[in-house]
């Protein structure tokens, strides 16, 4: 369980968290808080401190009803987060991206994770993964952000996130990137009912057969929100117990952003797991 980001290498044989440094002014729990440079560095330092062995950085939101960002914004929000954080930080930097623009100016300077929530569906996408050989998450989302709750409909939500993602792996393996370089998503509450995402998490050992690491976001979710009826600021104790779930299951890598609760969480489960 060694995953390639570049010329560094993650150990998963536990499992690791990436904190989650949204620059965006519309994401559902943190907009706004990080738009600066400073605040953006001040948040990531506090995250590596706190153990984060990735930070996740995200310029344009995805949550349910959120609109597509210009191209030149979303390079503008992250590029100089990212490099900062590079020269910074010895930890993982990744970039949540969907956009090769954004993607190839992020590996330049310094990122050596790409987290696609369109699995490098988006023509370019591949080619910049396969030659620059860094760390990419490939994710599962029915529809598109904007309109991705109105109606989410599967036959069998395991079966077809499953076998969505085994043929994307083998689309990126055939385009070059080398399978310790990859990382799958199911996408909790990207095009996906709270049936759906409950089944998932149920059967989340399923997704053992692709043979590859599994990285889960539940955090502050509207999936806890509403088995909990809590607003996101929260829901923090229910994202928790989904992430203690998840690395129970299999779960590599846990996104989230509260990067101290959660590792401490999942030290007291693999203390009791690995018994």
């Amino acid at each position: 369980m060694i995953l390639r980001c570049g010329r560094r290498q993650l150990d998963l044989t536990t499992p690791q968290v990436m904190g989650i440094l949204n620059v965006t002014p519309d994401s559902f729990y943190d907009g706004g808080r990080y738009t600066s440079l400073d605040s953006a560095l001040d948040r990531a330092e506090i995250m590596v401190k706190e153990g984060a062995a990735i930070i996740d950085v995200g310029g344009e939101s995805t949550r349910p009803g959120a609109t597509p960002l210009s191209l030149q914004e979303e390079i503008d929000r992250v590029i100089p987060i990212v490099a900062a954080l590079c020269k910074n930080f010895s930890v993982v930097i990744s970039v949540d991206t969907r956009t090769p623009q954004v993607m190839q100016e992020a590996i330049r300077a310094g990122a050596s994770f790409i987290n696609d929530v369109n699995a490098l569906q988006a023509e370019g996408t591949l080619a910049i993964v396969a030659e620059q050989q860094v760390a990419v998450c490939l994710m599962h989302m029915q529809g598109e952000p904007v309109s991705m709750q109105q109606s989410p409909y599967y036959e069998d939500v395991v079966h077809e996130v499953k076998d969505f993602l085994a043929a994307r792996v083998r689309t990126c393996l055939a385009a070059g990137v080398a399978p310790d370089c990859i990382v799958v998503d199911p996408g909790f509450g990207f095009g996906k009912s709270l049936t759906h995402n409950l089944q998932m998490l149920n059967q989340l050992e399923q997704f053992r057969s692709l043979e590859l690491p599994l990285l889960v976001g539940f955090s502050r979710k509207s999936m806890v929100g509403s088995v909990l009826g809590l607003p996101t600021e929260q829901r923090l104790y229910g994202s928790l117990a989904l992430a203690v779930l998840a690395v129970t299951k299999g779960a590599a890598l846990i996104r989230t952003h509260d990067v101290r609760p959660t590792i401490e969480a999942i030290k007291m489960t693999m203390g009791v797991i690995t018994i």
